[in-house]
């Protein structure tokens, strides 16, 4: 088979394209591809008409490597002059209008950029940086472009860090498909109220719950644009058992100073026998479970604290809200005269925003997905060594987690 036929068949090009010479040039190891229009099936890319060939120009696209040479595709694109668009270029079937690279490097340096960070695939696509971050926003681009108005049932709603010094990003996430929908700059009101100002009234009326922490600002986004928030706004268990894990501890670091005076070494080196929960417990030697029962049936004041922290524990479990609401505002009365301060300033906070913990006992909603998107966020940051740019960051997040469609679609035989 002859060069030509040979990238011909490897490009997939048929009649009005046609591979016209390959030049090796082997010191540099490079392979350009010369390719042109027979001239034939002249029509106007915008509305397919019948057109005049005006004059063609030049370009070049990028193509993937030929063993170890590096590979270039060349064209004389003709220009046509259309009656109703004037004079436009013609679209050629292995790459995007407007692309320096072709479809199928694209997809391979995708692919690659999702794998690690774009320093490490600049090394080895041997580009620059910046051109594989072009790429990078091209898809996030054209992802979301293809990313339809569907309804979303349930979301979750939460702040990552961009940098050091407090600086955050609000990110928001359809928890039924594990996808980011939404990333801004800050975690204000305003962040949040951008995103449900972007929704139809057809999404925002399918909205069925709202996970989140307890961060007012976010509270009164949802209160202002979700019609039925009473009922759908969602606390996240896991930051009242944070909550509930940091009062024991801080029951417990003061109980601790005080038997130290007298003596008493009982609760040295326990911190985490309080905090732990029931399946690390589970993994504790026979010596440590005996120790720890010993202190937690004892009239310590952490034993209290941390009798308390498991009964909350179970109190996600039910599933009428008549009998949810009845044992939490059982357990509210027994935190507020329990004489703990730490316990009794939690179980304030629990009683203000009892009616979204309710919520969220009731439809069995977290903020799981949310947080494991936030952590496959932190890997991203990790793995670019941070970012300076708010707008990278964003693109990366939505590139990495968005569960966009990032390939480019074109007349041209690839499988990403």
């Amino acid at each position: 088979m002859r060069d030509k036929d040979l990238y011909a068949a490897i490009l997939g090009l048929t009649s009005p394209w046609v591979v016209r010479e390959v030049e090796l040039r082997a010191e540099a190891e490079e392979v350009e591809v010369f390719i042109e229009h027979d001239g034939r099936r002249l029509a106007c890319p915008q509305c397919a008409q019948a057109s005049r060939r005006y004059d063609t120009r030049r370009r070049s696209w990028r193509h993937l490597d030929t063993c170890q040479y590096r590979t270039t595709l060349t064209a004389e694109v003709p220009r046509v002059r259309c009656p109703e668009h004037g004079v436009v270029q013609l679209d050629v079937p292995w790459a995007e209008s407007g692309g320096r690279f072709t479809a199928m490097f694209e997809c391979r340096a995708i692919d690659w950029m999702r794998e690690t960070s774009i320093s490490a695939v600049a090394r080895r696509l041997r580009l620059s940086w910046d051109k594989l971050d072009g790429i990078q926003r091209r898809a996030v681009r054209r992802g979301l472009a293809r990313r339809e108005a569907c309804p979303v049932r349930t979301i979750g709603v939460d702040e990552t860090s961009f940098q050091r010094r407090h600086e955050y990003v609000t990110v928001v996430c359809d928890q039924e498909q594990s996808r980011v929908l939404y990333v801004a700059d800050g975690r204000g009101q305003d962040a949040l109220d951008r995103f449900y100002e972007d929704l139809t009234p057809q999404q925002l009326d399918t909205i069925e719950a709202v996970a989140m922490d307890m961060w007012k600002p976010y509270i009164q986004s949802t209160q202002a644009y979700v019609v039925g928030w009473e009922t759908k706004i969602c606390f996240d268990r896991f930051h009242v058992a944070k909550h509930l894990g940091d009062a024991v501890n801080d029951v417990r670091k003061a109980e601790h100073g005080a038997l130290l005076k007298k003596g008493d070494e009982r609760l040295k080196r326990t911190r985490f026998l309080w905090l732990m929960g029931p399946e690390r417990r589970a993994r504790l030697s026979t010596e440590q479970q005996r120790h720890f029962d010993e202190l937690k049936q004892s009239t310590l004041k952490v034993a209290r604290a941390w009798a308390m922290k498991e009964t909350a524990h179970e109190l996600w479990q039910y599933v009428r809200r008549g009998w949810a609401l009845r044992a939490w505002k059982r357990w509210l009365g027994w935190a507020f005269r329990s004489r703990l301060d730490p316990m009794r300033k939690v179980a304030g906070m629990v009683k203000e925003h009892l009616w979204g913990i309710i919520n969220a006992v009731i439809k069995s909603v977290t903020n799981a997905t949310s947080e494991s998107l936030n952590a496959k966020i932190q890997w991203v940051k990790k793995n670019a060594c941070g970012f300076r740019n708010r707008e990278r960051f964003r693109t990366a997040i939505m590139f990495h987690c968005g569960g966009l469609e990032l390939y480019p679609k074109l007349d041209f035989h690839s499988n990403p």
